[in-house]
């Protein structure tokens, strides 16, 4: 076998492997979805739009927040450890997975503490109810932190299903099965800061299931590896990616948070409602990613433009078909699927549809944001978060003043399609990558055209 079909074959593998623990991600991710979908259907059953709204706009900050507090090393670590890994670094390995858990959990304690005394010194601004579950809610922070932070660690380590079930199931399994307890069992009446504090020992909980998996999958050289540490390099790549992070959030909540902020806490409610449903489209694309991630900066580093060209193109078009089935079902029982919530959500369905649209759209250019900070362009890919994120927060405030949750479904449409739309120039120009589903439909037109220019080429000479 020669050196390049060598090579072929090997890259060959590597997409199959991406395809096979994707579509094992993907199957978590549904049934997670499944398990999300009946917690926030029961919340919303029992509390009502109003009550929802509180926990939903809480919920929203809660994340930005946490985001904020990884400082972007829930995304550098499946960069730093894959690569530490591949040319068996592992003192830096080490260093880097000590250096990012030590500094999320103190940032997130120090937003804790910060978050609770700004409520409890302007207590009078808020709603008994708001204000609690504010005051729970920030408890998040830490536990959300750290545990997105090991879950990428349990991923980089090879363990896929390990990292998604604690973070994905488990979380909101508890949350339903304790909110029922609550209601059914103790009939307490539940409120928003219960539900809160349901959230929180769900998300304990997770964090010490994928603590131990954590554990369990660190190579044992680690162990006895001393930590080095090469702290400027982890932190340059740090800066821009908790700027991508907390952008990110803020991009995806800008309407919850607005409208929770003007005070509009039933429209915020129904709306986190229908986007969260329209996240739904995003499955395929976050199951993907699981591998996708690590994948894309070990070929990276091993410069293997080949693949990594087919691993993007591949996997746009796997995300593209999988969201565009999943948006039709949902845009075609929109209505069905609100009213089930209780009758207030109805007046979701045109911002879901709208949403939906939009997240195909998104689809169809595949897994932009890994692409680029898995190959070192993280600074470019912050600067073009944040401007996507400043165009959803001038839309918003535009369309919602004027057309209300649907405004809101339409500024974020809008930001997510600048976003992607910018990420692909980028891609195309820096990488030398054809981004999403157009290197698809460029290799169709090579293969197609390629015949006959060479057959034109032999005429001509």
């Amino acid at each position: 076998m020669t050196t390049e079909m060598f090579d072929q074959a090997l890259g060959s593998a590597r997409i199959k492997r991406v395809a096979l623990g994707g579509a094992t991600a993907f199957a978590i991710f549904v049934a997670s979805a499944g398990v999300t979908a009946c917690s926030q259907l029961l919340i919303a059953r029992l509390v009502g739009a109003e009550t929802y709204g509180v926990y939903a706009y809480v919920i929203a900050w809660m994340t930005i927040l946490a985001y904020f507090s990884t400082l972007g090393f829930d995304i550098a670590l499946l960069r730093f450890v894959s690569a530490y890994q591949s040319t068996e670094a592992w003192s830096l390995a080490r260093g880097v997975i000590q250096y990012a858990q030590r500094r999320a959990l103190a940032v997130g304690i120090l937003v804790t503490l910060a978050g609770a005394s700004v409520i409890l010194i302007w207590s009078r601004q808020f709603s008994p109810e708001l204000r609690n579950t504010f005051l729970a809610g920030f408890v998040l922070v830490p536990v959300w932190a750290l545990l997105w932070i090991r879950c990428s660690i349990v991923r980089a380590f090879g363990g896929v299903v390990l990292a998604l079930l604690p973070d994905k199931m488990v979380r909101d399994g508890l949350l339903l099965v304790l909110v029922l307890l609550a209601n059914v069992g103790l009939r307490r009446h539940t409120d928003a800061p219960l539900v809160m504090m349901a959230t929180l020992v769900g998300s304990i909980t997770a964090l010490g299931l994928v603590s131990a998996a954590m554990r369990r999958l660190r190579p044992g050289v680690l162990t006895n590896t001393a930590s080095e540490y090469d702290a400027a390099t982890w932190r340059n790549a740090a800066v821009p990616l908790v700027i991508i992070s907390a952008a990110e959030a803020l991009l995806n909540r800008t309407g919850v948070v607005l409208l929770g902020w003007l005070g509009e806490t039933r429209e915020a409610g129904i709306y986190s409602l229908a986007f969260n449903i329209s996240f739904l489209v995003v499955l395929p694309r976050a199951a993907i990613n699981t591998l996708f991630s690590p994948t894309i900066s070990s070929l990276f580093t091993r410069k293997d433009q080949v693949t990594l060209q087919a691993l993007v193109t591949k996997a746009a078009s796997w995300t593209l078909c999988a969201a565009g089935c999943i948006a039709l079902v949902l845009a075609a029982l929109a209505e069905p699927i609100l009213t089930w919530f209780g009758k207030d959500f109805a007046d979701g369905v045109p911002a879901l549809r709208i949403l939906l649209v939009g997240q195909v759209i998104v689809a169809s250019y595949g897994s932009q944001l890994s692409v680029m900070t898995m190959t070192g362009h993280e600074r470019g890919a912050a600067a073009l978060t944040i401007l996507s994120a400043a165009v959803n927060v001038v839309a918003s405030i535009v369309f919602i003043t004027i057309l209300g949750l649907t405004g809101a479904a339409i500024a974020t449409t809008i930001a997510l399609i600048v976003w992607n739309v910018a990420m692909a120039f980028f891609i195309s120009r820096h990488l030398r990558l054809v981004p999403g589903i157009l290197g698809m439909l460029g290799s169709t037109l090579r293969r197609s055209l390629g015949p006959r220019l060479q057959s034109m080429i032999r005429k001509s000479g």
